[in-house]
């Protein structure tokens, strides 16, 4: 990479991470200025568990030996889902979401998936359509009653 900084590399997460991988969830979520009431109703939804790691579904970007984002999956036969994508709020921009997104297809079309669906925060959308998500709708939010998200969907 340019600007000095090393290289990115992809890893699978692991277990003992979940606690520091949920709150770089937190960290990246509280971009788009969601007040500390929204921020706390989305703890549980954006939680990365020991189980999911376990699973191989979550993976970790790292520059310079620090985790600067991370994604997780949800196969399921021939769908997916992006379960969550983010990336440390001082590295957005340096390639990790990018080379996360791309670990997430890869990994979902492994796992049989022809589709991977995105419920997105719409702040983020913009990035998934720039990765080639197509927009499908509108989906409830898992976190906030009677908030609504655009739901993106990826072809393999």
């Amino acid at each position: 990479m340019t600007s000095g900084r090393g290289a990115l590399a992809l890893r699978q997460a692991r277990p003992e991470e979940a606690g520091a991988l949920s709150a770089l969830c937190l960290r990246a979520k509280a971009i788009w200025g969601y007040d500390a009431a929204f921020m706390r109703a989305c703890e549980a939804e954006l939680a990365v568990t020991a189980a999911a790691i376990a699973a191989g579904r979550v993976q970790v970007a790292e520059r310079d030996g620090r985790v600067v984002g991370m994604a997780q999956i949800a196969p399921d036969g021939p769908a997916a889902e992006l379960d969550k994508l983010f990336v440390e709020p001082d590295a957005m921009g340096g390639g990790a979401g990018r080379a996360l997104f791309d670990w997430a297809v890869t990994a979902a079309r492994h796992a049989g998936a022809r589709t991977m669906t995105i419920d997105a925060d719409p702040g983020a959308a913009a990035f998934y359509r720039r990765m080639g998500a197509m927009d499908d709708g509108m989906v409830p939010s898992g976190s906030i009653a009677g908030r609504m998200l655009p739901r993106l969907r990826m072809d393999m």
